[in-house]
């Protein structure tokens, strides 16, 4: 028997790696973190338990290692489902709900993430978060960001923060106020993407998205597409590195001379 060529055993190394992944993600949806074992992951995944130390330092890191491959999947997903596009706001849009889908569609996974991130070990720089980096660097630059750079680790920072904000035990935020939010702030129109729970089976979201908001969540993205057109007709540039916040919504009637006088 010749001896296998580089290129199947980089391909059979590569299918044991995301079985180990695969396993973690199971396991830790349906027992929880501390109850998974790496042994446990291993047998699950069909693997030598010795083979999940060669390819991980360690439980911890195996199981960010599995979230972020969860992600990156989700997103990528999300960003090529049909009708594709190029536009760079509705792919903004997908990026968001899918990353706040995760939050609700696996609760357990992302708390133990967000949880594991804090520890001593911190975050880990693998190949599947570089890969969950990449798309959401391009997710940044198609958007229109003149330095996605500088940009994206504040786009990271905001999704990670808004799925710690929906699992904080005792007092989550709802999805729709938080999705109401980075609309606002990256200047999305409500009706883009796919709010989670609203995607039909065809990928195509058919059911009215304003059950998603809250009643001032809407009317203060009304107020903001107002601002919008209005800087639009100015000349003002579409981009702002810190978008203008909205003030309390005018009286109806209310000149905006009037309002500017006081």
């Amino acid at each position: 028997m010749s001896p296998r060529s580089a290129s199947v055993n980089e391909e059979l190394r590569r299918r044991s790696r995301e079985r180990l992944l695969q396993a973690a993600l199971e396991l830790v949806s349906e027992r929880g973190y501390e109850a998974t074992t790496l042994g446990d992951i291993a047998d699950r995944a069909g693997s030598a338990r010795g083979l999940v130390s060669y390819y991980f330092p360690g439980k911890r890191q195996l199981v960010q290692s599995a979230v972020h491959r969860l992600m990156h999947r989700t997103l990528e997903e999300a960003l090529e489902r049909e009708p594709r596009t190029e536009d760079g706001r509705e792919r903004m849009a997908r990026a968001i709900d899918a990353v706040l889908g995760l939050a609700r569609d696996h609760p357990v996974l992302m708390r133990q993430h967000m949880a594991g991130i804090l520890q001593a070990e911190g975050f880990v720089q693998c190949a599947e978060q570089q890969r969950l980096a990449e798309l959401l660097s391009d997710t940044m630059a198609r958007y229109g960001s003149p330095d996605a750079a500088t940009d994206y680790p504040m786009l990271r920072a905001l999704l990670m923060g808004s799925v710690y904000a929906a699992l904080v035990p005792g007092v989550p935020m709802p999805l729709r106020t938080l999705r109401a939010e980075l609309f606002r702030r990256y200047r999305l129109d409500w009706e883009r993407g796919a709010p989670p729970g609203a995607e039909a089976p065809d990928g195509t979201c058919h059911e009215d998205l304003s059950r998603f908001f809250a009643p001032e969540s809407r009317e203060q993205g009304r107020e903001h597409d107002r601002e919008t057109d209005e800087a639009d007709r100015t000349g003002r540039p579409e981009w702002s590195g810190r978008p203008k916040r909205s003030g309390r919504p005018k009286p109806s009637g209310q000149s905006e001379q009037s309002g500017q006088s006081k």
